[in-house]
């Protein structure tokens, strides 16, 4: 190997590594303090870079928080989806139980660290507060492909009386539930006094399956007659 293709290799390293200080530093100070309250130099100086290299590699603030979201955040949000994915497309016509169990699965127990959540959490709840155009992003690549999944899913097994309106109503009853207990663990967990540990994931999943199923037969058994 010549020496300038070795230093040619070396400098494409480095431009890559501080590609990556500048994604891991923003998504961490996002997360804590939100998209308004973090400036450019704050980003570079914890990612210990210039700011010339935000706009070398992101052209400005504003993509390099959608970038953030497009490496990062969907992809640790579609992990949670697509293990619900692998799980109900394992079943033979799975039962609406089946469907929202592995659903409030995929979301409470999930695959993601405590560290990973915490970021992810931090960074959606910021988001959904005070929405800039990462939630377009977020709606269209893992909300809006989750509720045609699980359309698709309870359509096959809603009864002859549920029509379209309720049936995107239950789902957006359901997923609000487990997005609620999802995010919410620290407030959840200092009210009931309980630790946010395996016993108790479980415990809610059981919690989401029972209370969801009631409320979709409750609502059913409700419909006014035709």
């Amino acid at each position: 190997m010549s020496k300038k293709t070795s230093d040619a290799q070396n400098s494409d390293t480095t431009v890559k590594q501080t590609r990556e200080r500048l994604l891991e530093k923003a998504e961490m100070l996002f997360a804590q303090k939100g998209f308004h309250a973090i400036g450019v130099r704050d980003i570079t100086s914890a990612a210990r870079c210039n700011m010339a290299s935000v706009n070398y590699h992101f052209s400005n603030k504003m993509n390099l928080y959608l970038e953030v979201f497009r490496s990062r955040w969907i992809p640790r949000e579609r992990l949670m989806y697509e293990a619900f994915e692998t799980k109900v497309d394992s079943m033979t016509d799975p039962t609406p139980e089946q469907i929202i169990q592995a659903l409030a699965k995929a979301y409470l127990e999930g695959p993601l660290t405590d560290e990973e959540f915490g970021r992810h959490r931090q960074l959606i709840v910021r988001e959904l507060n005070n929405p800039t155009e990462a939630f377009e992003l977020v709606a269209d690549q893992t909300l809006r492909p989750l509720f045609k999944k699980l359309y698709g899913l309870l359509e096959n097994v809603a009864g002859d009386n549920l029509n379209d309106a309720n049936l995107s109503f239950d789902i957006m009853s359901i997923f609000g539930i487990i997005l609620y207990f999802n995010y919410s663990r620290p407030m959840i967990s200092r009210v009931t006094g309980k630790p946010y540990d395996a016993d108790f994931k479980a415990r809610l999943i059981e919690h989401v399956v029972r209370f969801s199923l009631y409320g979709m037969s409750s609502r059913s058994m409700c419909a006014p007659a035709s």
